[in-house]
């Protein structure tokens, strides 16, 4: 596409980033059929093609972004869908990024959604704080009724049908070395997961250990900077991705086969570190150094190889999350392990699709998030499984809440497979049941 970007804009290096971007787009609309939105709501302006086309225009005019151009970036998920689908090598990521935090510089949004968007920002990175929220969540929902039908309350009211009806005891984040290890990873502790599905964490630990590597946590890690980063909250996003880079180069410095990831979501972001901070002179080289060592723990599972496992004679339905599959392109390796572990493994036939969580997105635009939940959740069912598995938190609460099936991490079931218990969510099968008999 030809831009007409000013040299004094393109100074900028994340304008000169953005209009190389643009540049690629060729407008051909491959990714409109792979969109969710698009899909869903059938808007141009809903579409890859048509946010690019509107941020090329913002961005290239330096204007101000109107109420249309951020009703229109706000829907979109990032998904990346569209980067899988994309001919030309696209970079939409790093655009819809830059023009995240644009807006966020340049638009003042109407004083509700500022509200839910800072609190969302003051809780979420933060387990205790997102802790103590669950519970007062808890207590308020049965005053949901009562919460106006009002556009500006959506947040609040899709904030208490998404909190959980018990917070789980947490796990703590303790360094386990196993004996004669073959090698020491780091496992990310996380912010939402470890409060919402504690389980995801302790399968995780067990799992590694079982596949011979000292698992340490690092001192001073925290959120990945993902939820603001998707806000446009540009430097507490590059805060979180300072302060965690530091935290990982110490660990490197004593050897460090990878950093493990087990929410796809942060591992996208992680693997980013590079990108972000690339104009950083401080921290690019180390920035760089941790995005190269970043994995899913899937993707690294299935490169170290998968300890001797027991056929469980357990049907799965396996939810690819976005994050994984399109913003990490690890496609084969969880339905390779799981397939290896003996299990029988199925795939929705709207796989390339999002589910609708997206981090904040279930919250900040519950209509469209509802929808594409139920979507998805339909052809789930339609695969009648034992178990759903994901590799994302927010995917796992996103379906979790829409079906009767359980829903697990697929390191709960490689743990099960190689030795570990039974997932927490399949625990009401294991008496009387051979499915989890050993």
């Amino acid at each position: 596409m030809q831009t007409r970007f000013a040299p004094e804009h393109l100074a900028d290096p994340a304008m000169a980033s953005s209009e190389a971007v643009i540049r690629k787009c060729v407008h051909c609309g491959f990714c409109t059929a792979t969109c969710p939105t698009y899909v869903l709501l059938g808007d141009e302006l809903d579409s890859p093609r048509g946010r690019i086309y509107l941020m090329k225009e913002m961005l290239e005019n330096d204007r101000d972004p109107t109420p249309e151009v951020v009703k229109h970036i706000d829907r979109c998920l990032s998904c990346l869908s569209c980067m899988t689908t994309c001919p030309s090598g696209v970079n939409y990521m790093h655009l819809v990024d830059h023009a995240r935090a644009y807006i966020a510089e340049r638009y003042t949004r109407p004083w509700p959604d500022r509200f839910f968007r800072a609190l969302l920002a003051s809780l979420l990175p933060y387990p205790n704080r997102f802790r103590l929220a669950l519970r007062l969540a808890k207590l308020a929902r049965p005053l949901s009724a009562a919460i106006p039908s009002w556009s500006a309350l959506k947040p609040l009211q899709a904030m208490l049908a998404i909190a959980p009806s018990r917070t789980p005891r947490p796990v703590p984040a303790i360094d386990a070395p196993v004996a004669g290890a073959r090698g020491r990873v780091a496992l990310m502790g996380g912010c939402a997961e470890p409060v919402l599905r504690p389980e995801f964490r302790a399968a995780a630990i067990r799992m590694l250990n079982r596949a011979g590597y000292d698992v340490a946590f690092a001192p001073g890690e925290g959120c990945c900077g993902a939820l603001v980063h998707h806000m446009g909250r540009e430097d507490g996003a590059l805060a979180a991705a300072r302060r965690n880079v530091d935290a990982w180069t110490r660990l490197i410095g004593e050897r460090l086969d990878a950093i493990i990831t087990t929410t796809s979501g942060c591992g996208t972001t992680i693997k980013d570190y590079g990108f972000m901070l690339r104009n950083d002179p401080s921290y690019a080289q180390k920035a760089a150094t941790v995005s190269a060592l970043a994995k899913d723990i899937s993707e690294f599972l299935d490169q170290s190889g998968l300890p001797p496992a027991r056929e469980r004679g357990v049907k799965v339905a396996y939810h690819p999350a976005c994050s994984l599959q399109h913003g990490q392109k690890v496609t084969e390796a969880p339905k390779r392990l799981l397939v290896a572990a003996g299990y029988q493994v199925q795939v929705p036939a709207d796989a390339h699709l999002c589910c609708g969580s997206a981090g904040t997105y279930n919250i900040l635009q519950p209509d469209i998030a509802n929808q594409l939940g139920d979507r998805k959740v339909a052809t789930l069912n339609r695969l009648s499984a034992d178990v759903i598995a994901t590799g994302n938190i927010g995917c796992a609460m996103q379906i979790g809440q829409r079906t009767e099936t359980p829903v697990v991490h697929i390191v709960e079931l490689l743990d099960w497979a190689t030795g570990g218990p039974v997932p927490t969510a399949l625990s009401h099968l294991q008496e009387g049941n051979s499915l989890c008999t050993d």
